[in-house]
């Protein structure tokens, strides 16, 4: 299963926004650069997080993004199906509902029922608990954790 760019970058600026801890709106544009993503793009990304209500903004001169509530509170099965709509494994999985539930399209498959479905269903289900458990607290404590130092500095010859 592949999720697209826009997975990967909402949660690229949620784990930015549950960096700053303090709760002051941070740009998109210091998102932008502080993790190399293309503005424009973020700006899409961001009000699928806003309708979601993941993150909530404040206009004005120090006005930015933050989070609309605490990161220990903020699943990652939120944050993807905000982003990606419901998670489904293969193409023949379709959106039954709005709470990301698919079902198999194949209804009847020669007198058979779909011999994977199970098998995908499981994938499906497996993918969701892991997301349902993974909360954004713990995806910036592990980005703290993992932090490449930068090279240290030559001293200068006085």
């Amino acid at each position: 299963m592949i999720f697209t760019t826009k997975a990967e970058y909402g949660v690229r600026l949620l784990v930015e926004l549950g960096r700053q801890g303090s709760g002051q709106p941070v740009s998109l544009k210091a998102i932008s650069e502080a993790e190399g993503l293309p503005l424009a793009y973020l700006e899409r990304i961001v009000a699928l997080l806003k309708k979601a209500d993941l993150v909530e903004s404040t206009r004005g001169a120090h006005g930015g993004y933050k989070l609309s509530r605490p990161a220990e509170s903020i699943t990652m099965d939120e944050a993807v199906l905000a982003l990606e709509g419901a998670v489904a494994p293969m193409s023949c999985f379709v959106d039954d509902s709005e709470e990301g539930r698919v079902l198999c399209s194949h209804l009847d498959d020669h007198g058979h029922a779909c011999a994977t479905k199970l098998l995908w269903t499981r994938v499906q289900g497996g993918v969701i608990k892991a997301l349902a458990h993974t909360t954004l607290a713990e995806l910036v404590a592990f980005s703290e954790r993992t932090q490449v130092p930068s090279p240290p500095t030559a001293p200068v010859a006085v």
